[in-house]
């Protein structure tokens, strides 16, 4: 259920270990909104244009935005909004000379159908 699609800045494409940050994310975002690993889904799209603040080459960003099913808590969406920002913290290593903003939301999928194939 929980689909997470992750926009990063191309300066830390090196930086940014994605697929550890994924696996993280989905163990412990299925622990704080109750739900299973298994569905979670997460994509990563890089930023090869894009202008932050002043429009400064030294800053970069991470943009997490995940949609889950609603009718959770306000607190659970806060808690997980906090718990991708920290994994992201610990899945972008510093590039020398960059400044880095790191953000994420959570908001409630309002439709959503899935089918499995096998």
């Amino acid at each position: 259920m929980p689909q997470v699609t992750v926009e990063y800045s191309a300066v830390l494409r090196e930086a940014f270990d994605r697929r550890a940050f994924a696996l993280a994310l989905h163990e412990e975002g299925a622990a704080v909104v109750g739900g299973q690993v298994e569905a979670f889904k997460s994509r990563f799209y890089r930023i090869d244009d894009g202008v932050i603040a002043g429009g400064d080459a030294r800053e970069a960003m991470v943009h997490a935005a995940v949609a889950i099913l609603p009718g959770r808590e306000e607190e659970v969406r806060r808690r997980l909004a906090q718990v991708v920002v920290e994994l992201l913290g610990r899945h972008v290593r510093p590039v020398a000379g960059i400044r880095v903003q790191l953000t994420a939301e959570v908001r409630e999928l309002e439709v959503y159908h899935k089918v499995v194939l096998e």
